[in-house]
């Protein structure tokens, strides 16, 4: 009897043992978000309200510092490739998230010394001459250190953080379930909001009223406590193995393929096909058949090793490697679609210099800062996705006696209308804000000053933007961890980055042209730093007319792809490649 009791204890402290020993699960996630919702808290919290401090502190013009912020946006997005080709070919996630967390607390500290140290920074413009002085070349070049260690740093949080948390819950069926899957990237995506909102308000509130040395440090502690609290929880993350360079791989099935483009193809039945060791024979899909070239063995002894791998791997590739690139170029052409949505979303600059000219009390004694109104995109977003997961698919469900869901394709497409709607509206709200400044003679010359409007008006086309923004960007991570496969996790997760890159380099030169352009004959530039001479409105109508003309792309590419993975079927598991 008690021996039976002592087993029984015994069995239960074994039990208890075990379950501690466990890793992954939700209780990691907390930290792994939180990590990368604490470093967005800190960078967006340093960049709504860095068009002021470049063109207060250092003296730039307008264009100059957007074409500055832009390129810092366009490296923070670009970064996260090359973090997802480190994680997955070399160091791992955990590791990659590790290194970017420290980088970025380095780039914040640095940019923090801009407004602390004096000889970091220009001096302040002479007010009886109104002479401002530029800043040095190693005065720019340390601002521009710290950017970069800040893009540096993001892009190994960024690249890694989404599949790292996938990571933790492949024991609760996270490929098998589209439930699942959907609400982890939706409440994922509203966690990023609410970081960003914080960021929106209270950081961009701190630095205009207590001044950039106080509004930098804040970023610089919460990016602290993120690396505290990520390496703290170490002990109890999944961590996989990282694999051989995907990128490398990529490049090795195109040498591969044109160096066999001779190469007939026989009976598939009949043809040999390089797989991986212990995958069995798989015979590669049809789709771009060209790159089947890469993986046909006609030469065992020549070929092959004695182990089973290819001897030249720039001449024979397998199967696997060759799907995996299949999958990718088959994504690119609506990958490229939300990249020039995101072109619209690059818009801050602007916004903010709107903002400035504009009433923006909301009690007598106290005024929303003119870097916050973009707190209204992430309130927006966060409203989309409550409103999405919690109201509209439980009364869709209820209504039609079954599980309903939006398929991803749709998502996006309503996502890039809205944000064509949102360049309308912008377009309409600048028009009628500078018909009010240039009715008095007085304000026209004084881009600053205050006309008679609310800066209200400008919330319409941010909540647009925000709804736009929620319901393309998760429809797009779904979407490339959907068709991906899972080995490529990392690359998924970065796609909507690299897209938002680009789009920041694409709306970089948009708007040089459209500055070049306008200002010929001695007219003023529609994108002047006066922001009452200029003519913004004719900007955003030129935004709206390429989301009109993008919008039309889109659904081309659409019907070109074909039936996907979630098309209102159930997702089945996915065999690794």
């Amino acid at each position: 009897m008690e021996d039976g009791r002592e087993e029984k204890e015994k069995g239960v402290e074994e039990s208890l043992l075990e379950s501690a020993r466990e890793k992954g699960g939700f209780r990691t996630l907390p930290f792994i978000i939180g990590n990368e919702a604490l470093e967005k808290m800190a960078t967006f919290g340093l960049s709504p309200n860095m068009t002021l401090y470049l063109i207060n502190e250092y003296h730039m013009r307008m264009t100059t510092a957007a074409n500055v912020l832009f390129m810092w946006s366009a490296a923070t997005n670009f970064m996260p490739l090359v973090g997802a080709v480190v994680a997955d070919s070399y160091l791992g996630r955990f590791h990659t998230i590790g290194f970017g967390s420290i980088v970025c607390l380095m780039g914040i500290i640095i940019l923090w010394s801009t407004a602390v140290i004096p000889q970091a920074s220009p001096p302040p413009c002479d007010q009886s001459s109104n002479v401002c002085i530029s800043a040095t070349t190693f005065q720019f070049l340390y601002l521009c250190l710290s950017f970069g260690l800040i893009s540096i740093g993001a892009g190994g949080i960024r690249s890694s953080s989404l599949a790292f948390g996938a990571d933790q819950l492949e024991k609760n069926g996270f490929h098998k379930s589209p439930g699942v899957k959907q609400s982890y990237f939706g409440w994922y995506y509203a966690s990023y909001t609410l970081s960003v909102l914080v960021a929106l308000t209270c950081v961009v509130y701190i630095q205009e009223n207590l001044g950039w040395g106080v509004g930098f440090a804040v970023p610089g502690v919460l990016m602290l406590v993120a690396v505290t609290s990520f390496f703290f929880a170490s002990p109890f993350y999944v961590r996989f193995k990282s694999s051989s360079s995907l990128i490398t791989g990529f490049f090795q099935v195109a040498v591969a393929s044109f160096r066999n483009r001779h190469l007939k193809f026989s009976d598939s039945m009949s043809d040999v096909y390089h797989c991986k060791n212990g995958s069995g024979r798989v015979i590669p899909s049809e789709k771009l058949r060209f790159l089947n070239k890469a993986c046909v063995v006609r030469d065992v002894e020549n070929q092959l090793t004695t182990d089973g791998r290819a001897a030249n791997s720039w001449r024979l590739c397998t199967v696997e490697r060759v799907e995996e690139l299949k999958a990718l170029l088959r994504v690119v052409p609506i990958w490229s679609s939300g990249m020039i949505m995101s072109i619209n979303l690059s818009q801050s600059t602007f916004p903010v210099l709107q903002a400035v000219s504009m009433d923006r009390h909301i009690t007598s004694s106290f005024e929303i800062p003119a870097a916050s109104f973009g707190m209204f995109v992430v309130v927006a977003v966060i409203l989309w996705v409550v409103l999405y997961d919690r109201m509209f698919l439980p009364l869709a469900s209820h209504i039609k006696g079954r599980p309903v869901r939006v398929s991803t394709r749709v998502r996006m497409g309503i996502g890039i209308f809205l944000s064509f709607l949102a360049m309308l509206v912008s377009a309409t709200v600048e028009a009628i804000r500078r018909y009010v400044a240039t009715k008095d003679d007085g304000k026209v010359n004084h881009p600053q000053s205050v006309v008679a409007m609310s800066a209200l008006w400008l919330v319409p086309q941010n909540f647009l933007t925000g709804f736009a923004e929620a319901s393309n960007a998760i429809a797009q991570n779904e979407f490339y961890f959907s068709e991906l496969p899972r080995s490529m996790s990392s690359i998924a997760s970065t796609l909507l980055g690299i897209g938002m890159c680009l789009a920041n380099i694409l709306a970089s030169s948009i708007m040089n042209t459209v500055d070049y352009f306008s200002q010929q004959g001695g007219d003023e530039s529609w994108i002047s730093s006066n922001i009452n001479k200029g003519h913004y409105d004719y900007y955003y109508l030129v935004l709206a007319g390429l989301s009109m003309a993008n919008m039309l792309y889109f659904l081309g590419c659409s019907a070109a792809f074909g039936p996907s993975r979630d098309d209102g079927k159930p997702l089945e598991e996915e065999d690794e490649l």
